[in-house]
């Protein structure tokens, strides 16, 4: 087909532009036009293969569209002419022929790659949803949001109100195969999809009215079985799970359809399936029987050391969201994370932004096991010490140090662990997941002189049973697992006894056993910290000045004086991602500048890991210093608010507001 002459209005103004678009899409998302497409080329490719070696145009396709009438429907609904017109002796319908396929080029689909379309239908039986009432248009509630993860590729749904039958629709594209190495562009077939044991990882949260996050199941979707449905296309229902100590109480349910498309020429026995899973299943649990049965030697071994070693925190095992046990260095991986994350210390920083919370328990008792998943951990934008230790010694790990997670105790005696690194020089560094700190270790010699000068413990950590990586797990069979008295030579077996790196690689390393979830790479943040930071900004600008309204005081604003407070707030970022303190001076002499002789400043700079203004507002007001500065009466009083938004990878976020206010000092 010859290009088109046609002249786009280009005088359309962005706003009508983006309505326009918006416009485009919903109606192609109402008539289910992808669906139409896919059939469309999945038919014609069929006939274009099945008539021997043809050429297959764009031209022959827009044509394909045009015959069964595809175009003309879209057409219909959508009034063209008031943004493009054409030129003279040009077909108006070949013009919208070719816009509309332009519009599904951006779809980025190859038809000579093999993808899996994903679907759900809708969910039913959230009992615990039973009582929830429809939300009236407008009204604020929970919501219900998908996630999805498979094979390095990571969706999520549009938030739906949480009910007992969620309107959780939403469609997925999914590549099931990248070529490798020599492959050139190969399409798979059966007999490779069959091998690809990769389950499609769903994950679902809800968020409440005040943002708080729960997960509510994880699940692993063996989707092969497409792989024999005679239609190339496959529709059931997913009975999701609870998580923790609800792991085996049905959550819900979602109605899911599988189709392959391109569709397959011929498809697979159903029993041929059933036997390549039922041969996984079989594979892996020999792995983990064999790694059991390895795992039980080595700790009788451990223990005959020394009798003392029955008290050692050593975790070999720990439990995930699904209540299935997995030895602890299958949850740390090599993890890079592109250019979303620039140096060690940023990604430190990062992880301390996602909150710290225990796993849910209902009633008393002990603390709940639960080390999670990556992918529900970092959808949730929560979870335990446990998690925060495994993802950032993922990342340390790629950034090239010998990253380690420790298990053991805090100062106060409550189990904990954090990250170590070792330098090339023998140093010793721990890191806290949950704050980003860092301390030097320095071991204290027991057999020293009284009178030696000893190194002072810098770290709150008090003991140490084990340490462990995605490949190397030792315990501590040092004398005294006291964490100043440690000496962190893993290679001396008389202080740290290690266990099989053959071993753990046959049931840790990526790919090892069906059971192993696959690890999603991060991803970058939608936020726009700009518009992020306005917004909250005017919102604490608004409750303020209520506060001070409920106090009979007017307020008055120094816009340059808020303006000055940016500084502050930058570098106060700067020192929790770096721990170097840099740009107080500009900031201390801006403001010497900016409030005159004989009056009085007063600062209030604060933390938050969310953005919601009231909440914040209410946290604030707690402090004596701040409400002073709100609250503030006097002469010539002026106040500043300053909001600033930093944005890290899955959406996590550093708030810092600072409020000031400067008056006349009046004796």
């Amino acid at each position: 087909m010859q290009p088109i002459a046609c002249k786009v209005n280009m005088s359309l103004p962005p706003e009508e532009a983006s309505e326009l678009k918006r416009t485009i899409h919903n109606h192609l998302v109402k008539m289910d036009v992808q669906g139409k497409i896919r059939q469309v080329l999945s038919e014609t490719l069929k006939d274009d293969l099945g008539a021997g070696p043809q050429t297959f145009s764009e031209g022959d396709f827009l044509r394909a569209l045009q015959r069964r009438g595809i175009i003309d429907d879209v057409m219909r609904d959508l009034q063209w002419t008031q943004y493009f017109y054409v030129s003279d002796g040009v077909d108006k319908n070949e013009v919208l022929i070719q816009q509309t396929f332009n519009l599904y080029k951006t779809l980025d689909v190859d038809p000579a790659r093999r993808y899996l379309h994903l679907q759900v239908l809708g969910g039913k039986a959230f009992l615990e949803h039973l009582q929830e009432p429809e939300p009236m248009p407008g009204q604020v509630c929970s919501t219900f949001r998908l996630y999805l993860h498979f094979r390095g590729q990571r969706f999520r749904s549009k938030p739906v109100p949480c009910a007992c039958e969620p309107d959780l629709q939403e469609g997925f594209l999914l590549e099931v195969h990248r070529e490798g190495t020599g492959e050139g562009s190969r399409m798979a077939d059966c007999t490779t999809m069959l091998s690809i044991c990769d389950p499609v990882h769903l994950v679902l949260i809800k968020t409440d009215t005040s943002n708080e996050t729960t997960l509510v199941s994880s699940y692993f979707l063996d989707w092969r079985t497409v792989l024999g449905a005679p239609s190339g296309r496959t529709c059931f229902s997913v009975e999701l799970l609870g998580v923790g100590s609800e792991c085996k109480v049905p959550a819900g349910v979602l109605t899911v359809s599988l189709e392959l498309f391109p569709p397959l020429s011929e498809t697979l026995n159903g029993d041929i399936i059933t036997t390549q899973q039922s041969l996984e299943r079989q594979r892996t649990a020999e792995k983990e029987r064999l790694f059991l049965v390895y795992a039980k030697q080595w700790w009788r071994e451990f223990l005959e050391i020394r009798p003392s070693h029955q008290s050692k925190l050593v975790k070999i095992f720990a439990q995930d969201e699904n209540g299935v046990n997995r030895p602890v260095c299958s949850y740390v991986r090599v993890l890079r994370a592109g250019r979303l994350l620039e140096s060690p210390r940023q990604a430190a920083r990062f992880v301390s932004l996602l909150a710290d919370e225990r796993a849910p328990l209902v009633g008393g008792g002990a603390k709940q096991e639960q080390w999670c998943s990556l992918l529900a951990f970092v959808c949730r934008g929560k979870g335990d010490c446990e998690d925060h230790a495994t993802l950032l010694c993922s990342l340390l790990l790629g950034f090239g140090l010998d990253a380690y997670v420790c298990v053991g105790t805090r100062a106060k005696g409550g189990p904990h662990t954090w990250v170590l690194t070792r330098g090339t020089d023998g140093s010793i560094t721990f890191w806290e997941s949950l704050t980003a700190h860092r301390y030097l270790h320095q071991a204290v010699d027991p057999d020293a002189a009284p009178l030696a000068a000893q190194p002072k413990p810098s770290s709150p950590y008090r003991t140490v049973g084990c340490v462990f990586n995605h490949h190397s797990f030792l315990a501590n069979c040092q004398p005294s697992d006291a964490v100043p008295l440690c000496v962190f030579d893993f290679q001396n077996a008389s202080r740290w006894k290690a266990m099989s790196e053959e071993a753990l690689r046959s049931v840790c390393a990526p790919g090892a056993t069906t059971s192993l979830p696959p690890v999603p790479h991060l991803a970058a943040p939608s936020l726009q910290p700009a518009a992020a930071s306005n917004q909250l900004e005017l919102e604490m600008r608004f409750l303020l000045s209520e506060h001070r309204k409920d106090l009979d005081l007017a307020t008055v604003w120094d816009d340059h004086l808020s303006y000055l407070l940016s500084s502050a707030l930058a570098a106060y970022e700067t020192e929790r991602c770096t721990g170097v303190s840099c740009g107080n001076e500009e900031f201390q002499d801006a403001v010497r500048r900016a409030v005159p002789d004989g009056h009085t400043f007063k600062g209030f700079p604060i933390h938050f890991l969310h953005r919601n203004a009231r909440r914040a507002f209410a946290t604030c007001l707690r402090s004596q210093f701040c409400e002073e500065i709100v609250s503030c009466r006097g002469d010539h009083v002026r106040l500043a608010v300053r909001v600033r938004v930093y944005a890290y990878p899955e959406d996590a976020c550093a708030v810092w507001v600072m409020f000031a206010c400067k008056y006349r000092s009046v004796l």
